[in-house]
């Protein structure tokens, strides 16, 4: 494991939001602590993040893995002050929606939780943490570290089985409908009932 051998990775904690597949067996195999609560995103990465004993906090969605040679982004990054988050990359196709999501992220400051997010113990603590809410809580995150937060030169591949059922325009729309109306004052709670729906 290539942020093992970097002596980048000391420990690994799972928050586990109810999986009835072999999530917990397979994370308690690998040595992972494991917390486990009811399913929300923002939930279940807060509560991860409080189990964590670090300085950095690295926090990857399940369905997301960091693309070789990632550990050579983060070793300069560490001796920084900002948090870090990746570039965006598809297990399949998808290089125009990838290319939209790094141009918001870096115009933005907008990154997406499938783009990964590298911060200090100390700096987290200091914006609150993330949300407790069920969805959004990665742009609630983005926006409270505004004019502190910088893509890595190393990517993020994440999983495209949602965009390949639903459509690559159609799924890419919704998300940025969902984002509009969150910026006008939608609760993450309706937001996330509309995109279970979906």
């Amino acid at each position: 494991m290539e942020g093992v051998d970097a002596g980048l990775i000391a420990e690994l904690v799972v928050s586990d939001g109810g999986s009835t597949d072999d999530t917990t067996t397979l994370a308690d195999a690998w040595g992972a602590g494991i917390v486990t609560g009811p399913a929300s995103r923002g939930g279940q990465l807060r509560r991860g993040v409080a189990a964590a004993r670090a300085e950095w906090f690295l926090v990857i969605h399940a369905d997301t893995c960091l693309a070789p040679g990632w550990t050579e982004a983060v070793v300069p990054h560490l001796a920084r002050r900002e948090a870090g988050y990746f570039k965006l990359g598809f297990d399949r196709g998808g290089r125009l929606v990838a290319a939209w999501a790094n141009l918001r992220a870096r115009l933005f400051g907008l990154p997406y939780g499938d783009q990964g997010l590298l911060i200090r113990r100390d700096h987290y603590a200091r914006v609150g943490g993330y949300a407790e809410i069920p969805l959004m809580e990665d742009v609630a995150m983005s926006r409270a570290l505004r004019g502190a937060l910088m893509q890595l030169d190393a990517v993020a591949v994440t999983r495209a089985d949602k965009y390949r059922r639903q459509g690559w325009v159609r799924r890419g729309t919704r998300n940025l409908w969902s984002l509009l109306r969150y910026f006008a004052g939608v609760s993450p709670d309706k937001l996330a009932e509309r995109y279970r729906r979906s």
